[in-house]
């Protein structure tokens, strides 16, 4: 498939940047979108950017795959033979501010993304999901043929909408689609919404970190590079088409090891060097208190299992943080 002109929608966000990185490093053509919103500091995903267009086989294009038209534009130019969906309004809190920009990317931008892999016969269609389809339940871990009509978030809804909507394209049209079900992604240049790089700010300034729900937190951490490897090998293989004749699958991408918050704070701690002040709040709206996948289905079908634990991800976030920012104490 390094025949094909691979489209990375969200190419300057936090798992966008990794892998395009990646796949241009093993000598794909990339095409990449993204509009560069300020939901966080714009300066992280022009740093990112900036590495990206040292290459020559990779082209970047500032837009909205909720403007229909530009889409349209993009792959009759370009020749797209492969999409990767990764563009999104991220962050389970925020859908609870802002549920409009959710709708308009989340439902709207991927609805012109499935209608231009539908005129365009496209070879394969990879988008993300989240592990937040589960919702709050006890039963551990989670499989991907479980129920998840109950989420509890904005965000989990359109994620969720995602799946459904992808499946019926691949039902009506033959595209062969794989939807990923993400497990709490971490790394260096990772988004400072995330919770590991909100701990480190404060640690960095001497300020208090929030703790929900008391830090009776579970969650199944995942590193970018996991995330990365897994996608590459799916890349190289669409569905085949199941027992209704229909090219989908979902798959769970996590560590499969889930880790207290309070265990990971710890683990900041000790990589940054520095001690933090704790603050404990009660549980937040939308927000669950346990993530744990099972990655079995992945690892048969692709032979591979995310491998890096916390410890070591967080030690090469760390470096990356203090280098990044400057930090010398």
């Amino acid at each position: 498939m390094k025949n094909e002109t691979i489209l990375i929608t969200g190419a300057a966000g936090f798992i966008g940047f990794h892998l395009s990185e990646h796949l241009l490093n093993k000598g794909y053509r990339i095409v990449g979108i993204d509009n560069m919103n300020d939901y966080y500091d714009v300066s992280l995903k022009e740093a990112r950017l900036s590495i990206l267009k040292k290459h020559d086989s990779f082209v970047f294009i500032k837009g909205d795959i909720a403007d229909k038209a530009q889409m349209e534009k993009i792959f009759e130019e370009h020749h797209v033979g492969i999409v990767v969906n990764l563009a999104a309004q991220a962050g389970v809190r925020y859908s609870i501010e802002n549920p409009e920009a959710y709708l308009n990317s989340n439902l709207v931008g991927f609805f012109n993304v499935l209608e231009e892999c539908r005129k365009h016969k496209v070879a394969h269609l990879i988008f993300a999901s989240s592990s937040s389809v589960y919702g709050q339940r006890s039963k551990v871990p989670f499989e991907e043929d479980e129920n998840t009509d109950r989420p509890v978030s904005f965000y989990a809804a359109t994620k969720k909408s995602n799946e459904v909507m992808a499946y019926s394209y691949s039902c009506l049209y033959g595209i062969p689609t794989t939807g990923l079900r993400f497990f709490t992604v971490y790394g260096p240049f990772g988004r400072p919404d995330m919770a590991y790089f909100k701990f480190a700010n404060k640690i960095r300034d001497g300020k208090k970190i929030e703790v929900y729900n008391n830090g009776d937190m579970i969650r199944d951490f995942t590193y970018v590079d996991d995330i990365v490897k897994s996608i590459e090998r799916l890349l190289e293989l669409p569905p085949k088409a199941d027992d209704q004749g229909v090219r989908y699958k979902l798959y769970n991408i996590g560590r499969g090891k889930p880790e207290k918050l309070l265990d990971l704070i710890k683990c900041i701690e000790s990589s940054y060097g520095k001690p933090a002040e704790l603050e404990m709040l009660p549980m937040q709206p939308g927000d669950v208190c346990i993530t744990y996948s099972d990655t079995s289905e992945l690892y048969n079908d692709i032979g591979y299992h995310p491998e890096v634990e916390l410890r070591d991800g967080i030690d090469r976030f760390i470096g990356w943080y203090r280098e990044y920012y400057s930090i010398k104490d």
